[in-house]
């Protein structure tokens, strides 16, 4: 079986992740041995439309068959959360001003995972019903956000229910490294290894 989707297993992956996420054992968290309930979806860059394409799809059959997903995606949170503290414009207005380091650094102060990021996606949590979350734009939020930071600071907020976070890269497990999400299959740098890779996850 695969690890990811890439352009040749798009079709297999669909069917895999339909059949995973619609299963009661993945629904009840069966078999996780005490772990946190979060999945890596990890995707080849080259397919990003169509797992966006995928995304959708799988939401609709889901919801179809009673499953409810809440969809997040980590950029259109973090705009949410710029507009709603009030420094959106200015922060658009910075942007021409101030050197690449100094703007990460900037977003990286008001996006933070613990401070801002977390409790935001907290509120969501509490305001919706439903059966799965689904995090994307991962990709998106590089610099300024790294996935391990945002999966770190879930692990208390998000374990009721299962997690799915789709992932432009490979999650990769070593003995020596450990596991390591490798965003874009380049950046080694992000160790995380409470989550599971849900193709390597039974129905």
């Amino acid at each position: 079986m695969t690890s990811s989707i890439t352009k040749s297993n798009i079709q297999e992956s669909f069917a895999h992740l339909l059949t995973v996420l619609s299963g009661q054992r993945f629904l009840q968290k069966q078999g996780l041995g005490n772990e946190v309930p979060f999945f890596i979806c990890p995707y080849d860059v080259d397919v990003s439309v169509d797992v966006e394409r995928l995304q959708r799809q799988l939401v609709n059959r889901l919801e179809q068959a009673g499953i409810r997903i809440l969809e997040l995606n980590l950029y259109d949170l973090s705009i949410e959360i710029l507009k709603e503290r009030g420094i959106w414009v200015q922060i658009l207005e910075m942007e021409s001003s101030v050197s690449k380091e100094e703007f990460k650094e900037l977003l990286q102060g008001v996006l933070d995972p613990e401070a801002h990021l977390v409790p935001a996606i907290a509120a969501k949590l509490v305001t919706n019903e439903f059966d799965v979350l689904f995090l994307a734009g991962v990709g998106e939020v590089f610099p300024y956000i790294r996935s391990h930071n945002v999966l770190n600071n879930l692990q208390s907020t998000a374990k009721d229910k299962p997690t799915v976070m789709f992932f432009p890269g490979a999650y990769t497990h070593s003995l020596e490294s450990g596991a390591s999400l490798d965003l874009f299959n380049r950046l080694q740098d992000d160790k995380y290894y409470r989550a599971f890779n849900i193709f390597h996850c039974e129905a």
